[in-house]
């Protein structure tokens, strides 16, 4: 009897300690970028004397920076839509279209591409890109983040499709509508959940994405922000200040979504797991 409240507040805790270790980070990048580098030494876990601004208004002041956020949001945009589009048309030919040994070399193909890590297609891929020409310009990042965005994003859009009643597209047969009019107006609209979800997580694996955006493109006007953060810290002799501004500052839009989209991640993760 007395090890049950034990019992039931030992998960709470463990829950409560992971909280914090994942809330934590955040709290020394905004606290941090609002010290200069004399308050960053000489108390760098400890609250600024004084709470202001003027690290955010430094880097916001250089165009450069603003302009590599923009770059890192067309991007992660255009890139994440395409993977969305064509995951999407995949899994709906794959489970309503019976091609029983092409859909298993396409499952069996999306499935090995999953064990492949794109680190070891950086070679092949730049060599690919200079021959194209795409080099240094914003298709060298988008058509490969869309292309590693789609094996993933394929099966669980698929695991969702399998949940849909077949019923409600044999009603859209009968009320005139094609296979592009079903896609459009029937299946889009009940896995809006589940693209949400899978939205979100390709747009922040495109945003975070390091080291094809520099190995790809060269020129700064075209940098994303995770290139820009390491130049900003090189180029102004590690202000640390300024630093985790920049860094706050590419943040910004991922706690956003998340905040704005939270129930529709929660949706789209469970979405698929019932039938019927």
């Amino acid at each position: 009897m007395n090890n049950k409240p034990k019992r039931r507040i030992l998960p709470h805790v463990i829950l409560m300690a992971y909280v914090l270790s994942v809330l934590y980070p955040l709290w020394f990048v905004v606290v941090s970028s609002m010290k200069n580098n004399t308050e960053m030494f000489n108390d760098p876990w400890g609250l600024p004397p004084s709470w202001n601004l003027t690290n955010y208004a430094s880097v916001l002041s250089n165009s450069l920076v603003i302009h590599n956020f923009m770059n890192s949001m067309f991007i992660g945009l255009i890139a994440t839509v395409t993977t969305i589009l064509l995951s999407t048309a995949i899994a709906y030919a794959l489970t309503r279209m019976k091609f029983k040994s092409l859909n298993r070399i396409v499952y069996g193909l999306l499935l090995l591409s999953l064990l492949i890590p794109p680190a070891s297609l950086l070679i092949p891929l730049y060599t690919m890109i200079q021959e194209l020409g795409l080099y240094n310009t914003y298709f060298a990042l988008i058509i490969p983040y869309a292309a590693f965005g789609i094996p993933l994003t394929v099966f669980v859009v698929s695991a969702f499709l399998k949940s849909i009643p077949l019923e409600l597209e044999e009603a859209g047969v009968m009320d005139g509508l094609t296979t592009y009019g079903i896609l459009l107006r029937v299946i889009i609209p009940l896995t809006m959940p589940t693209l949400v979800t899978v939205f979100i997580l390709n747009f922040i694996n495109n945003w975070n994405e390091y080291i094809m955006a520099s190995l790809f493109l060269s020129s700064q006007e075209l940098r994303t922000m995770p290139v820009a953060v390491v130049a900003f810290a090189d180029k102004f002799n590690m202000n640390y200040g300024a630093l985790t501004a920049s860094i706050a500052i590419s943040i910004f839009p991922v706690i956003l979504m998340y905040a704005f989209f939270q129930k529709s991640i929660i949706e789209g993760v469970t979405a698929g797991s019932v039938k019927g």
